[in-house]
């Protein structure tokens, strides 16, 4: 005979069905919370799958968002400048994380006109490449009104080079100046209205902003990556800048083209067809983002680097230890003398310093101190590979949350 299995418990009372019911009820609408939550999420932040990648003729990157169902027309190019060897691969993080927090605004273009041992051909010819390159861009992307640059070591050099080939002088503008009106944006930084608003390749130029660039060149400061801070190797290669090619001669201020001045040197003052310094006074925003004592990059003197050891960083910016603004130089000194041999170089480097301190500059001091990633600061600061670098992630983000839209 089958065996029958009788429920022995006893039976709900409708209080008990009711409580029940409820309950289930809670749980359905908390998933429908979950669910609303998500949805909200999803139309602020870009999934992957949203971003847009395309590459040029010459290798460049650029990175966009698509909407579904939207068209959208970014304003506001980013051109993003590899150091020496480097590709367009290495900003790879750092223009994901721009578009996820400006998805609107911009695009990213990361630059491929200079890469791996195309960037030992000397910073005059990466620059014109550079230029040539901005140019192709902006005409596939009509829409765009502004540009800023976000150069990592070389880069910076090459940067500099490429805006003052781009720049357009606002006529209209330096004829009316004078009116001894201000205009400021909302950090607080301030330009004379009518005054050094030319263009960049005829958009407005907004952010220059460099990462680990030796702006006074390599000799004496220990920061070609490849020579990993011996002085030694460092100063062997200015002896033998043939190493790095035209670059090295460039970093080592040994080059004496047609019996000009370096071009480091040069590159610190208005020449008759490039404006050097006219093109960086343009820009809203300078920042120069610099690891620890490392001066070329944060345009000081030794004696101006401030003291590491009793700075600390913030719980959002932990490696970022120290910002100031630099103060213009209004200094109408006569030009030191020029020689790249024995103690003139330290004039060249003090020449340097005061032609680009015409304009100011933000000063961000960053310290890897007590991360393993410190032997490799220099790729660190740029986030060159997330899985590598990952301790400069918070350097990033402090460039989006200062960057000018």
């Amino acid at each position: 005979m089958a065996e029958v299995e009788v429920d022995s418990r006893p039976p709900q009372s409708k209080d008990e069905e009711a409580e029940i019911k409820n309950v289930d009820d809670n749980k359905n609408e908390d998933k429908k919370k979950r669910r609303r939550r998500r949805r909200r999420k999803a139309s602020r932040w870009p999934r992957f799958g949203c971003f847009k990648m395309g590459a040029d003729d010459g290798g460049g990157v650029d990175f966009a968002v698509d909407f579904a169902g939207e068209r959208r027309n970014p304003t506001h190019l980013v051109i993003m400048v590899n150091g020496i060897m480097g590709s367009a691969q290495n900003w790879k993080f750092a223009a994901k994380q721009f578009l996820k927090k400006y998805a609107e605004h911009l695009i990213v273009h990361c630059s491929e006109s200079n890469c791996k041992m195309l960037t030992l051909h000397g910073i005059d010819v990466m620059g014109e490449r550079l230029a040539n390159e901005v140019v192709s861009v902006i005409k596939r992307h009509p829409s765009v009104l502004k540009i800023s640059f976000i150069c990592h070591s070389l880069g910076g050099l090459i940067g500099r080079y490429a805006i003052a080939r781009l720049y357009e002088p606002d006529v209209t503008r330096e004829l009316s100046q004078g009116n001894g009106t201000y205009t400021s944006d909302h950090r607080g930084y301030s330009w004379p209205e009518g005054k050094f608003r030319g263009k960049i390749a005829g958009l407005e130029p907004m952010n220059f902003v460099t990462s680990a660039t030796p702006h006074l060149g390599s000799w004496g400061h220990k920061q070609v990556p490849m020579f990993c801070g011996f002085y030694t190797l460092e100063k062997g290669a200015t002896s033998t800048s043939w190493f790095l090619g035209r670059t090295g001669k460039h970093l080592f201020l040994t080059d004496r083209d047609k019996g000009q001045p370096p071009l480091l040197l040069q590159m610190v003052r208005d020449c008759e067809d490039l404006k050097f310094i006219s093109a960086l006074r343009v820009f809203r925003h300078r920042v120069a983002y610099a690891n620890a004592r490392w001066s070329t990059s944060s345009i000081r003197r030794q004696n101006e680097l401030p003291k590491i050891k009793h700075l600390q960083g913030s719980d959002k910016y932990p490696h970022i230890v120290n910002i100031e603004v630099s103060e213009i130089s209004t200094s109408d000194e006569e030009p030191l003398e020029a020689e790249t041999n024995g103690c003139n170089k330290l004039n060249m480097e003090e020449e340097m310093i005061r032609g680009l301190t015409k304009v100011s500059w933000e000063r961000v001091d960053v310290n890897f101190k007590g991360s393993k990633q410190r032997f490799f600061a220099h790729n660190t600061i740029q986030v060159k590979s997330y899985r590598i670098n990952y301790d400069g992630a918070d350097v990033v983000q402090h460039m989006m949350d200062n960057f000018l839209l």
